[in-house]
């Protein structure tokens, strides 16, 4: 009787889980109506980041911010603006920051050419740090004092590693 309790109970929460998930579904977005104004829409969607994900651009992010901007190129494409509008209209508002691929110019040549000089002073530590080891490591003979130490050591070694063998 116990075991047909806890097996109703399980399948009430199961469907009391799988009911509350759809309570808050929303229906899907229905496209334009124009495919082609939806295509460019898409297209400016794409170079335009979101700002809340910041590593997706508004056509990928599913945030509400990104669904509100996507909206507002909807909007500005409908009422005729090119697609350079468009992007200068964000750029003005959240900045190069707002663009996906940012321009080169002054402002930002130090996002486009900083990898390769990070890659560069990588390699370059890397080159020294090589040639330090390279340095330390020499063939020179060991001289007799540090012969005769370096055998001391070994016996001590072999005579605890047999005396252990000894004992299991």
């Amino acid at each position: 009787m116990f075991i047909i309790k806890r097996c109703i109970t399980g399948l009430l929460l199961i469907a009391l889980m799988i009911g509350g998930a759809t309570a808050f579904a929303k229906e899907a977005q229905s496209m334009a109506a124009d495919p082609e104004l939806e295509k460019v829409v898409n297209e400016i969607s794409a170079e335009l980041r979101c700002l809340v994900c910041q590593n997706q651009t508004i056509a990928d992010s599913h945030a509400e911010l990104a669904v509100d901007l996507k909206n507002q190129v909807r909007e500005m494409v409908k009422q005729g603006k090119t697609r350079d509008d468009v992007v200068d209209y964000m750029v003005q508002r959240y900045g190069d920051f707002v663009r996906y691929r940012p321009p080169v110019k002054p402002t930002t040549y130090l996002l486009w050419v900083g990898p390769f000089l990070l890659l560069a002073g990588g390699l370059i530590i890397l080159v020294v740090n090589l040639r330090k080891r390279k340095e330390l490591v020499t063939e020179a003979p060991l001289s007799q004092e540090e012969y005769q130490k370096l055998e001391s050591i070994l016996h001590s070694e072999n005579k605890t590693s047999e005396g252990k063998k000894g004992e299991g």
